[in-house]
Protein backbone atom coordinates (compact mmCIF):
# COMPACT_ATOMS: atom_id res chain seq x y z
CA UNK A 1 0.00 0.00 0.00
CA UNK A 2 0.84 3.69 -0.87
CA UNK A 3 2.93 5.45 2.02
CA UNK A 4 0.49 7.84 4.16
CA UNK A 5 0.96 11.73 2.37
CA UNK A 6 2.58 14.00 5.10
CA UNK A 7 -0.25 16.26 4.49
CA UNK A 8 -2.84 13.67 5.53
CA UNK A 9 -0.57 12.74 8.47
CA UNK A 10 -1.12 16.73 9.62
CA UNK A 11 -4.91 16.51 9.55
CA UNK A 12 -5.39 13.45 10.87
CA UNK A 13 -2.74 14.68 13.85
CA UNK A 14 -4.74 17.86 14.20
CA UNK A 15 -8.53 16.21 14.23
CA UNK A 16 -6.94 13.80 16.76
CA UNK A 17 -5.92 17.32 19.04
CA UNK A 18 -9.48 18.52 18.46
CA UNK A 19 -11.05 15.66 19.45
CA UNK A 20 -8.83 15.73 22.83
CA UNK A 21 -8.90 12.28 25.23
CA UNK A 22 -12.75 12.39 25.06
CA UNK A 23 -12.54 9.53 22.80
CA UNK A 24 -9.93 7.33 24.46
CA UNK A 25 -12.39 5.12 26.02
CA UNK A 26 -13.74 4.13 22.54
CA UNK A 27 -12.61 0.23 21.71
CA UNK A 28 -12.70 0.31 18.52
CA UNK A 29 -11.58 3.60 17.33
CA UNK A 30 -8.96 3.95 14.79
CA UNK A 31 -7.23 6.63 14.14
CA UNK A 32 -6.98 6.72 10.37
CA UNK A 33 -11.22 7.03 10.80
CA UNK A 34 -10.71 10.84 11.33
CA UNK A 35 -9.37 11.00 7.86
CA UNK A 36 -12.42 9.62 6.08
CA UNK A 37 -14.79 11.04 4.48
CA UNK A 38 -18.03 8.73 3.64
CA UNK A 39 -17.39 7.92 0.08
CA UNK A 40 -13.96 6.50 1.33
CA UNK A 41 -15.26 4.45 3.76
CA UNK A 42 -17.47 3.08 0.69
CA UNK A 43 -14.58 2.64 -1.24
CA UNK A 44 -12.97 0.73 1.54
CA UNK A 45 -15.99 -1.63 1.33
CA UNK A 46 -15.70 -2.08 -2.07
CA UNK A 47 -12.21 -3.02 -2.40
CA UNK A 48 -12.76 -5.29 0.48
CA UNK A 49 -15.53 -7.27 -1.99
CA UNK A 50 -13.92 -7.32 -4.72
CA UNK A 51 -11.11 -8.90 -2.98
CA UNK A 52 -13.53 -11.34 -1.35
CA UNK A 53 -14.85 -12.29 -4.72
CA UNK A 54 -11.59 -12.59 -6.66
CA UNK A 55 -10.61 -14.83 -3.87
CA UNK A 56 -13.55 -17.13 -4.33
CA UNK A 57 -13.53 -17.24 -7.83
CA UNK A 58 -9.87 -18.10 -7.90
CA UNK A 59 -10.25 -20.39 -5.66
CA UNK A 60 -13.23 -21.99 -7.28
CA UNK A 61 -11.41 -22.13 -10.68
CA UNK A 62 -8.69 -24.08 -8.72
CA UNK A 63 -10.64 -26.84 -8.29
CA UNK A 64 -12.67 -27.01 -11.64
CA UNK A 65 -9.08 -26.97 -13.06
CA UNK A 66 -6.56 -29.20 -11.14
CA UNK A 67 -4.21 -29.89 -14.02
CA UNK A 68 -3.26 -25.99 -13.89
CA UNK A 69 -1.97 -25.97 -10.62
CA UNK A 70 0.02 -29.07 -11.41
CA UNK A 71 1.91 -26.62 -13.73
CA UNK A 72 2.81 -24.38 -10.94
CA UNK A 73 6.24 -24.85 -9.51
CA UNK A 74 6.39 -28.01 -7.01
CA UNK A 75 4.98 -27.45 -3.49
CA UNK A 76 2.79 -24.98 -4.89
CA UNK A 77 -0.86 -24.83 -3.08
CA UNK A 78 -3.68 -22.95 -3.41
CA UNK A 79 -3.22 -20.91 -0.57
CA UNK A 80 0.29 -19.83 -1.58
CA UNK A 81 -1.42 -18.83 -5.16
CA UNK A 82 -3.76 -16.67 -3.23
CA UNK A 83 -0.94 -14.84 -1.34
CA UNK A 84 0.73 -14.36 -4.53
CA UNK A 85 -2.18 -12.70 -6.52
CA UNK A 86 -2.95 -10.53 -3.92
CA UNK A 87 0.33 -9.55 -3.00
CA UNK A 88 2.81 -6.17 -3.95
CA UNK A 89 3.85 -8.03 -6.93
CA UNK A 90 -0.21 -7.26 -8.17
CA UNK A 91 1.78 -3.52 -8.61
CA UNK A 92 5.47 -4.83 -9.93
CA UNK A 93 4.33 -7.64 -12.27
CA UNK A 94 4.49 -11.46 -11.82
CA UNK A 95 8.28 -12.85 -12.50
CA UNK A 96 6.73 -16.43 -13.01
CA UNK A 97 4.12 -14.39 -16.12
CA UNK A 98 7.95 -12.80 -17.50
CA UNK A 99 6.72 -9.62 -15.41
CA UNK A 100 3.35 -9.13 -17.12
CA UNK A 101 -0.06 -8.05 -15.21
CA UNK A 102 -3.57 -6.99 -15.59
CA UNK A 103 -4.97 -7.21 -19.22
CA UNK A 104 -1.47 -8.54 -20.48
CA UNK A 105 -1.98 -11.56 -17.94
CA UNK A 106 -5.05 -11.88 -18.67
CA UNK A 107 -4.47 -12.11 -22.48
CA UNK A 108 -1.64 -14.47 -21.61
CA UNK A 109 -3.87 -17.04 -19.83
CA UNK A 110 -5.97 -17.32 -23.29
CA UNK A 111 -2.60 -17.46 -25.65
CA UNK A 112 -2.43 -21.32 -27.47
CA UNK A 113 1.43 -20.82 -26.75
CA UNK A 114 1.54 -20.27 -23.23
CA UNK A 115 2.24 -23.44 -21.36
CA UNK A 116 2.24 -21.92 -17.77
CA UNK A 117 -0.93 -21.95 -15.04
CA UNK A 118 -3.47 -20.40 -17.02
CA UNK A 119 -5.46 -19.94 -13.81
CA UNK A 120 -2.53 -18.01 -12.04
CA UNK A 121 -2.34 -15.87 -15.32
CA UNK A 122 -5.95 -15.30 -15.24
CA UNK A 123 -6.51 -14.09 -12.16
CA UNK A 124 -3.15 -12.44 -11.23
CA UNK A 125 -4.34 -10.32 -14.37
CA UNK A 126 -7.91 -9.79 -13.03
CA UNK A 127 -6.40 -8.68 -9.48
CA UNK A 128 -3.69 -6.43 -10.88
CA UNK A 129 -6.39 -4.72 -13.27
CA UNK A 130 -9.06 -4.24 -10.30
CA UNK A 131 -5.61 -2.99 -8.33
CA UNK A 132 -5.04 -0.48 -10.81
CA UNK A 133 -8.59 0.48 -10.79
CA UNK A 134 -8.44 1.56 -7.39
CA UNK A 135 -5.18 3.88 -8.33
CA UNK A 136 -3.25 0.86 -6.56
CA UNK A 137 -4.58 1.47 -2.83
CA UNK A 138 -6.37 -0.96 -0.59
CA UNK A 139 -7.58 2.25 1.55
CA UNK A 140 -8.69 5.59 0.74
CA UNK A 141 -8.54 8.70 2.37
CA UNK A 142 -10.14 12.72 2.36
CA UNK A 143 -7.25 13.90 0.21
CA UNK A 144 -7.14 10.88 -2.22
CA UNK A 145 -9.11 10.98 -5.76
CA UNK A 146 -10.47 7.84 -7.84
CA UNK A 147 -10.96 7.66 -11.53
CA UNK A 148 -14.50 6.78 -12.22
CA UNK A 149 -13.90 5.88 -16.04
CA UNK A 150 -11.16 3.53 -14.62
CA UNK A 151 -13.56 1.46 -12.72
CA UNK A 152 -16.28 1.36 -15.41
CA UNK A 153 -13.24 -0.11 -18.02
CA UNK A 154 -12.41 -2.75 -15.21
CA UNK A 155 -16.29 -3.51 -15.61
CA UNK A 156 -16.12 -3.75 -19.48
CA UNK A 157 -13.23 -5.85 -19.26
CA UNK A 158 -14.36 -7.91 -16.20
CA UNK A 159 -17.75 -8.67 -18.83
CA UNK A 160 -15.02 -9.53 -21.92
CA UNK A 161 -12.99 -11.76 -19.66
CA UNK A 162 -16.62 -13.55 -18.61
CA UNK A 163 -17.34 -14.32 -22.35
CA UNK A 164 -13.35 -15.75 -22.83
CA UNK A 165 -14.40 -18.41 -20.50
CA UNK A 166 -17.57 -19.68 -21.42
CA UNK A 167 -16.22 -19.24 -25.41
CA UNK A 168 -12.44 -19.69 -25.67
CA UNK A 169 -11.13 -22.52 -27.12
CA UNK A 170 -7.34 -23.90 -28.17
CA UNK A 171 -6.70 -25.38 -31.55
CA UNK A 172 -8.51 -29.52 -30.01
CA UNK A 173 -11.75 -27.40 -29.53
CA UNK A 174 -11.26 -27.71 -25.91
CA UNK A 175 -11.88 -24.28 -23.90
CA UNK A 176 -8.88 -23.01 -22.54
CA UNK A 177 -10.05 -22.98 -18.87
CA UNK A 178 -12.63 -24.66 -17.75
CA UNK A 179 -15.80 -23.05 -15.66
CA UNK A 180 -19.42 -22.87 -16.01
CA UNK A 181 -20.73 -26.20 -17.68
CA UNK A 182 -23.19 -28.42 -17.31
CA UNK A 183 -22.96 -32.03 -15.39
CA UNK A 184 -23.60 -35.27 -16.74
CA UNK A 185 -27.61 -34.91 -14.83
CA UNK A 186 -28.20 -32.08 -16.71
CA UNK A 187 -27.80 -29.48 -13.86
CA UNK A 188 -26.44 -25.88 -15.45
CA UNK A 189 -23.39 -24.61 -12.94
CA UNK A 190 -23.54 -20.92 -13.74
CA UNK A 191 -21.85 -20.13 -10.43
CA UNK A 192 -18.98 -18.82 -11.96
CA UNK A 193 -20.81 -16.23 -14.31
CA UNK A 194 -22.67 -14.87 -10.80
CA UNK A 195 -19.11 -14.10 -9.28
CA UNK A 196 -18.26 -12.09 -12.14
CA UNK A 197 -21.67 -10.47 -12.05
CA UNK A 198 -21.46 -9.39 -9.01
CA UNK A 199 -17.82 -8.13 -9.69
CA UNK A 200 -18.94 -6.05 -13.02
CA UNK A 201 -21.76 -4.88 -10.77
CA UNK A 202 -19.46 -3.85 -7.50
CA UNK A 203 -17.46 -1.93 -10.57
CA UNK A 204 -20.72 -0.16 -12.18
CA UNK A 205 -21.82 0.99 -8.98
CA UNK A 206 -18.48 2.64 -7.63
CA UNK A 207 -18.15 3.93 -11.09
CA UNK A 208 -21.55 5.78 -10.78
CA UNK A 209 -20.71 6.74 -6.97
CA UNK A 210 -17.12 8.45 -8.05
CA UNK A 211 -19.27 10.15 -10.98
CA UNK A 212 -22.05 11.61 -9.27
CA UNK A 213 -19.97 12.47 -5.80
CA UNK A 214 -17.17 14.71 -8.16
CA UNK A 215 -19.93 15.88 -11.07
CA UNK A 216 -17.84 13.71 -13.63
CA UNK A 217 -18.69 12.01 -16.71
CA UNK A 218 -18.08 8.62 -17.48
CA UNK A 219 -17.35 7.80 -21.56
CA UNK A 220 -19.93 4.42 -22.22
CA UNK A 221 -17.75 2.46 -24.59
CA UNK A 222 -19.50 0.40 -26.62
CA UNK A 223 -16.91 -3.34 -26.69
CA UNK A 224 -17.80 -6.46 -28.19
CA UNK A 225 -17.03 -9.18 -25.48
CA UNK A 226 -15.57 -11.39 -27.99
CA UNK A 227 -12.55 -9.13 -28.57
CA UNK A 228 -9.31 -9.37 -26.44
CA UNK A 229 -8.72 -5.99 -27.00
CA UNK A 230 -9.22 -4.66 -23.55
CA UNK A 231 -10.19 -1.08 -22.06
CA UNK A 232 -7.06 0.82 -20.61
CA UNK A 233 -7.19 1.12 -16.75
Amino acid sequence: MKPMHPLKIGIIALLLLQTGCANNSAANFKLSHLAKSDIDSVTDMHIQEVRKLSQELTIKLYKRNPRELSKAPPGTTIQKRLDQIFSDQRLHGYSELNGVKSTAAITLSFNEAFEGDRVFALMAGISSMLYAAYNYQDEFYILDEIDQQKLYNSARNLESVSWQLNNRKDINGERYILSNGISATGIRNLSYERLFGKLISLQDMMALLIADTTNRNITRVVQSAASMTFLPI
